[in-house]
């Protein structure tokens, strides 16, 4: 076998810069899979992990054979294209984590008639939330699948930041502000904050994306940037969770608040380009959010089966709600991945679309 396989690089030093690189699958040893990737989304949720792909250990996953490139990873389902491992056979679907790539080569453990682990050597040592694979059963649905690649793993963390308040009982606060409010993390955590009564939820947003996450049902308001001293009561107590990172609009907060600010959760960097790491500022530093160590501290809590029950739950209900605003656009071809991820990455696209890349064609 000579299978020609293409991906999809970033400059680790400059996210901006990419490639799209070549390579040869000759031979698929005993114990590994070939699986034939079929369709992942592209967010601004896979920019964070560019972003923070030196600070959490994202580039490591799918590593290459030169450091100064990395593969973003991206979720979607892939097809088993070569088995060499017992119990998964030819044409069996799985939804994962995933590089944007055509192909790849994972070495399966704990296989079970739900799915199976990848315990590649590189990988053992990465938050093992990342590194499951789910067996899909059923016909394909294209759309759900769609809106699963999209939304469900930001909707995972959106989950347990909610839940994780929760715990916490807002710290004292009776409003949270969640920054970046149109991104799609966001929009999940508004939702599940409405939903679960935690306060006076507000978005806090660009003047472009105002209108929609004023009018999608799950802030009680949208406030602008530059904007929060025209809008909000300085003496009440807020939490902050902060989606985009924006170095200007954590200073805002923190200094409109004060002590008042109880708690200033950071999640993402949809604003990658204005992060600014260790600035002093008023109020209680922010905290970094990282959803593998809630997921295992809640397993732990509720077990495996409880928190998939949970979860799956809360999923349901948002997917359809998100079904009613959700724009998926389709791109058949490995050479849109390029344009589509300099679109996500510069912010140009609704906060209402999304895409999905089928790097193999249909």
């Amino acid at each position: 076998m000579n299978l020609a396989v293409r991906h999809f690089e970033v400059s680790r030093s400059n996210i901006r810069e990419h490639r799209s690189v070549e390579a040869t699958i000759s031979d698929v040893p005993a114990g590994q899979l070939l699986l034939k990737i079929q369709h992942f989304a592209l967010t601004s949720n896979n920019i964070t992990y560019g972003a923070f792909g030196d600070m959490m250990g994202y580039w490591n996953f799918f590593p290459t054979d030169r450091d100064a490139w990395g593969r973003v990873p991206v979720w979607g389902f892939a097809e088993v294209l070569v088995s060499e491992v017992d119990g998964i056979v030819r044409g069996e679907r799985f939804y994962g984590y995933l590089p944007m790539s055509t192909h790849l080569l994972v070495t399966p453990g704990d296989v079970t008639p739900e799915g199976f682990t990848d315990v590649a050597a590189h990988r053992i040592a990465l938050p093992s939330v990342y590194n499951q694979y789910s067996k899909v059963t059923g016909p394909m649905d294209m759309d759900a699948e769609e809106r699963t690649a999209v939304l469900r793993p930001l909707f995972t963390t959106s989950f347990l930041i909610d839940d994780f308040l929760g715990m916490n009982e807002l710290f004292g606060a009776t409003s949270v502000i969640v920054a970046s409010a149109s991104s799609k993390t966001a929009l999940a955590l508004g939702y599940m904050l409405s939903a679960n009564e935690r306060g006076d939820v507000v978005g806090l947003t660009s003047a472009r994306n105002a209108e929609f996450v004023g009018t999608v049902g799950y802030y009680d308001r949208a406030v602008t940037y530059g904007t929060i001293a025209e809008h909000l009561d300085a003496s009440r107590p807020t939490v902050l969770v902060d989606m985009g990172g924006d170095a200007s609009v954590l200073a805002e907060v923190h200094e409109f608040f004060g002590d008042n600010l109880r708690h200033s959760c950071q999640v993402g960097a949809t604003h990658w380009d204005k992060v600014s790491f260790g600035a002093k500022l008023p109020g209680p530093a922010p905290q970094m959010f990282f959803a593998p160590t809630v997921v295992e501290q809640r397993i732990a809590d509720w077990g495996a089966d409880g928190f998939r029950s949970r979860l799956g739950a809360a999923w349901n209900s948002f997917e359809a709600s998100a079904a009613t605003w959700l724009h998926v656009r389709e791109h058949a071809d490995f050479e849109a991945v390029g344009a589509v991820y300099s679109a996500v990455l510069e912010g140009r696209m609704r906060p209402n679309e999304a895409h999905v890349v089928l790097p193999n064609g249909r």
